[in-house]
């Protein structure tokens, strides 16, 4: 796309961001670190097809303050313009056609490379221990700060994307298209006959290069309607689908079905473990022992749910946060019961942003393991939980994905997956119904 046709908030930033690189030495600082790893996001960056992430923007001003000869209150000047201007950038950019969605594909992509770094580091503080020379343990060094910086920018930007999508959320829905008469009258269309047809599959969009800011380059569509944010105002989770019905629940009464368990009081001791992990992660840190602070927050994952929303508190009051999101990411990997009882105590406490995070990460499972777990859930006659479950997974997985998950056993799965797309939208349900029919279920 050539400049001229970008929206005047991104081609006010690509102005700006091409000033700013000519400012620079290319192959020094960041920005040489940045044209080697990736030069190909760079260039789709400098074109406007894309909008850098801001620890990006950000790193090429420290090199403005370092090689640039500016003075510090100078480089906060323009620290704040950028920042200005990046973030309208971002919102004309979002504001395209399909933009929530590309969102969350970014997003997903961004959490599986802030996992990655995070592993990386166990990985190689591990392995540093091993070094047989200086000049190995040196190199494993390195290879170690470089896993850290990955892991700081992953974090930083899955907070963006959240940010933006957050951003997304608060808008409007735009209003409805206003009609446009006929010139002419038009002969009415034939009645159908037989059953109505399913509305036609909807076509894959291509994305574009996405090296530079953990993008994908294509993915396939997922619904665009956002989970529902008010999740506490009526109990956790109750919003989450409609309620069952007829005897697809086994079933299952109204009230056991809608009510969510309630918020569990904490005693001493569990407020005491959560203290002392803090102070922990808070020691590790310090001491720059990032592979032994992630060791902490998988164990911290497998806790009871009712700590998840005091832990949050007291990390953020920590200044923790990027920890709080990796524990979120590692709490999405949870089995499905423990998933959805983390979620049902986040949104209690009004968490809900949290809540709908790890349900959307952790339907990101395999589709048989999602088939397994709905089945194993109604089998304890845990129906709202298989709802709840049920309901981020047709909202966040195409059609077809879904449609695969029923394999083990379609004569019960196949009419809570249909009730579940329905619950969400006659779109979905018709996409639903129709992908389960190609796969060769009856729905």
């Amino acid at each position: 796309m050539e400049v001229e046709q970008l929206p005047d908030q991104v081609r006010e930033f690509v102005v700006y961001l091409r000033n700013l690189l000519a400012r620079l030495d290319q192959d020094a600082g960041w920005c040489g670190i940045f044209w080697q790893r990736d030069p190909d996001g760079m260039r789709v960056c400098l074109t406007g097809a894309e909008v850098p992430p801001w620890d990006v923007v950000e790193a090429l001003l420290q090199d403005l303050g370092v090689g640039g000869g500016s003075y510090e209150a100078e480089v906060e000047a323009e620290s704040v313009r950028a920042r200005a201007l990046h973030r309208a950038s971002l919102t004309a950019f979002d504001a395209r056609p399909g933009g929530r969605d590309l969102l969350g594909d970014r997003l997903d992509v961004m959490l599986r490379e802030q996992r990655y770094a995070a592993e990386r580091q166990v990985e190689l503080a591990q392995l540093l221990h091993t070094a047989a020379t200086r000049e190995q343990a040196e190199a494993m060094r390195l290879d170690l700060a470089w896993a850290r910086d990955d892991h700081e920018r992953a974090t930083a930007r899955c907070a963006e994307l959240h940010r933006r999508i957050a951003d997304l959320d608060r808008q409007p829905p735009p209003p409805p298209p206003v009609p446009v008469p006929q010139q002419r009258p038009q002969p009415a269309p034939p009645e159908p006959s037989g059953r109505s047809k399913p509305p036609k599959e909807r076509k894959r969009r291509p994305r574009g290069s996405a090296r530079f800011a953990g993008m994908l380059d294509e993915a396939a569509p997922a619904d665009d309607t956002p989970l529902p944010t008010a999740l506490a105002a009526q109990g956790p989770l109750r919003d989450f689908a409609a309620s069952p019905r007829g005897a697809r629940f086994a079933g299952a009464a109204e009230g056991e079905a809608t009510a969510p368990p309630a918020p569990q009081h904490l005693d001493s001791e569990a407020r005491g473990a959560i203290a002392a992990c803090v102070g922990a992660l808070l020691r590790l840190r310090a001491e720059g022992r990032g592979g032994e602070a992630y060791g902490v927050l998988v164990e911290a994952a497998h806790w009871p749910a009712a700590r998840f929303p005091l832990f949050a508190a007291e990390l953020n009051r920590a200044g923790l946060g990027a920890d709080w999101a990796t524990l979120l990411w590692e709490t999405a990997s949870l089995p499905a019961d423990l998933l959805v009882a983390a979620a049902d105590a986040l949104a209690a406490a009004g968490r809900s942003a949290d809540a709908q995070q790890i349900l959307r990460q952790g339907v990101a499972r395999p589709a048989p393991e999602i088939g397994a777990s709905v089945l194993r859930l109604t089998g304890e006659g845990r129906h709202r939980e298989t709802r709840a479950l049920l309901d981020a997974y047709v909202r966040v997985r195409t059609p077809e994905e879904a449609a695969r998950s029923v394999h083990d056993d379609p004569g019960r799965l196949v009419p809570l997956l249909v009730e579940a797309a329905r619950g969400v939208s006659d779109e979905r349900y018709w996409d639903v119904v129709h992908a389960l029919r190609v796969a060769g279920f009856h729905a």
